[in-house]
């Protein structure tokens, strides 16, 4: 099942400065892709309003679901970015959570558990499955999960938000290794080190964890958007995997 890669990971947003850096963050360029076609993916695939935004981070996706009309909870195992979250949305509701322990949120209780860039920073096969399996435990019979994360070509192409020149050994790649980026639109320009994972493993890994895929998506650029594009036009950067239980 591909390679659990025993490596020395430290998720890159764990941090207070990270976290500072990523607060500013809304929807540029690249990022502007992530977002742009959720409000109708979510309209064609989920009926209901109640929400678990999985590793919210410092509450960008969970604001952008309250923006929909979804009573949205967000989770994360950062204690820096729920406190940054907290901050940007006083009114909203953050929760600090472990790893595949959400029970206490309420089983079979949600419509939708959406998960933005999440799983770009979890290593490990089991590690993986286990939060999925534990995530799913959260949904209704009728709920889904979407799932948004970097395509694997985001790592080997330049692209308005990200520069991945300055590592030619990201396409050596195999799912479980370390890539790095730097990303362009935050003043943090350490490179940011994700967690490598080919779309054929990310299949498995759903069906290893009870989940079947409904719809995939990858958003490209358009021509007419405001935006300097360098090569979202051709090469999809995000992959968005709508899913639903067995």
């Amino acid at each position: 099942m591909g390679s659990t890669h025993d490596i020395n990971f430290e998720n890159s947003w764990g941090n207070q400065a990270r976290a500072e850096s990523y607060s500013k963050l809304e929807f540029p360029n690249t990022y502007y892709l992530a977002y742009r076609d959720l409000p109708e993916i979510i309209a064609n695939h989920v009926k209901g309003s109640h929400a678990v935004d999985f590793g919210c981070g410092t509450g960008r996706s969970t604001r952008f679901l309250k923006r929909l009309g979804f009573d949205a909870t967000g989770i994360d195992i950062s204690e820096d970015m729920l406190t940054k979250a907290k901050i940007l949305d006083s009114s909203g509701n953050y929760q600090l959570v472990s790893n595949g322990n959400y029970d206490h949120l309420g089983t079979n209780q949600f419509d939708l558990v959406l998960s933005v860039f999440t799983f770009d920073n979890i290593p490990e096969w089991q590690n993986r499955i286990k939060i999925l399996r534990g995530l799913s435990g959260l949904l209704k019979t009728t709920g889904r999960m979407i799932c948004l994360d970097s395509s694997p070509d985001l790592y080997i192409n330049e692209c308005a938000s990200f520069s991945t020149k300055d590592f030619p050994e990201n396409r050596k790649a195999k799912t479980g290794d370390i890539v790095r980026c730097i990303m362009n639109d935050v003043e943090d320009r350490r490179p940011v080190e994700d967690i490598f994972w080919s779309v054929d493993d990310y299949m498995k890994m759903f069906d290893m964890a009870g989940l079947e895929i409904e719809a995939i998506y990858k958003p490209l650029g358009y021509i007419n958007e405001p935006f300097n594009w360098v090569s979202e036009i051709e090469i999809a950067p995000w992959m968005i995997f709508v899913l639903k239980c067995r």
